[in-house]
């Protein structure tokens, strides 16, 4: 399948879902080759990965992943692609903040992450910096959920077939599917989320994949200074998935108060670095490390629908931080 898949691919024909599902079953499977799978990644992304091409490679990735149970409804996920534009510079781990913060707002979170692929760190590294276990059982996770309301799911401990692929993707250095297929693979199964992704071509496309895997409710965002998130920079490039429909607008951070230009203030660092400055935004520090912070919590509290608009996210995820 996968020879077949590549032989497309090179001749810049889209593939099927079934046979990119197929094909990502070959690779979990441990039955391609590091250059078929780096062949395969690159004339996909030479040739611009379809809806239909992630979604069937995700739903491969779901099939291999171990259940998590939790009393819990509905999920949210607020991980992203990681490798944002350089030119937005290297930042906090955002993402990881905005879903402390929304799960003190009431909402089941299931973080899904790893440690550093695209930026110095990753969100499993700056959770364990802050005294985060990352070893959870699937068990473990689901209690988590119950009894706090949030999780951290460690993608080395759900998608164990991956590493068939990790040779490959080392070695290839660039920006594949790879990147995109982590955040639609929540062993958790979460059915809301809020997506960040580091390119502005993949915005609508992954709306797409969302809906058609099943998702509830999503913001895919992608600032135009780059960032793999909303930000308090620019406008931001914003496809909301709701009721099976897709909505794509643009937003300004000044409507809602938040923008900004000082960049060193988000800028990042190492784990413990990191670290230190999520605790400062937790612990009420103002300025635009709160506010991006703020402003992709009021995104993640619509799509987890306890917000009915963003301003009254703002003004909730505000409250939230002012309260400690």
């Amino acid at each position: 399948m996968i020879v077949s898949a590549i032989a497309r691919a090179v001749a810049r024909e889209n593939l099927s879902r079934d046979l990119a599902r197929a094909s990502m079953e070959q690779i979990l499977a441990g039955e391609a080759t590091a250059a078929q799978i780096a062949a395969l990644a690159i004339a996909l992304r030479m040739k611009g990965e379809t809806a239909d091409e992630i979604t069937g490679m995700a739903e491969a990735m779901r099939l291999r992943v171990p259940q998590l149970r939790t009393r819990r409804a509905p999920l949210l996920d607020t991980c992203a692609t990681g490798g944002g534009d350089a030119g937005a510079g290297s930042k906090f781990n955002t993402s990881t903040t905005v879903a402390i913060v929304t799960a003190s707002c009431g909402v089941a979170v299931a973080k899904h992450g790893n440690r550093a692929v695209t930026s110095r760190t990753g969100s499993a590294d700056v959770l364990e910096a802050l005294g985060v276990r990352l070893d959870l059982t699937p068990e473990s996770a689901g209690r988590s959920l119950d009894n706090l309301g949030i999780t951290f799911l460690f993608a080395p401990n759900y998608h164990s077939a991956m590493r068939n692929a990790a040779g490959a993707r080392r070695e290839m250095g660039v920006r594949t599917v790879f990147n995109l297929l982590g955040p639609l693979t929540n062993p958790a199964g979460a059915s809301r989320q809020l997506l960040g992704v580091y390119a502005d071509t993949f915005v609508l496309t992954l709306a797409e994949v969302l809906r058609q895997l099943g998702s509830e409710r999503a913001m895919i965002v992608h600032g135009a200074d780059g960032m793999d998130e909303l930000s308090v920079f620019a406008r931001n490039h914003v496809a909301e998935l709701r009721d099976g429909k897709v909505r794509e607008y643009s937003l300004d951070p000044a409507e809602l108060g938040l923008a900004h230009t000082d960049r060193a203030a988000v800028s990042g660092g190492n784990a413990q670095e990191n670290a230190a400055r999520i605790r400062a935004v937790l612990s009420g520090d103002k300025g635009p490390a709160r506010d991006i912070v703020v402003l992709n919590a009021a995104a993640a509290l619509v799509v987890a629908g306890v917000a009915d608009n963003l301003q009254a996210g703002v003004e909730r995820a505000q409250r939230a931080l002012d309260r400690g």
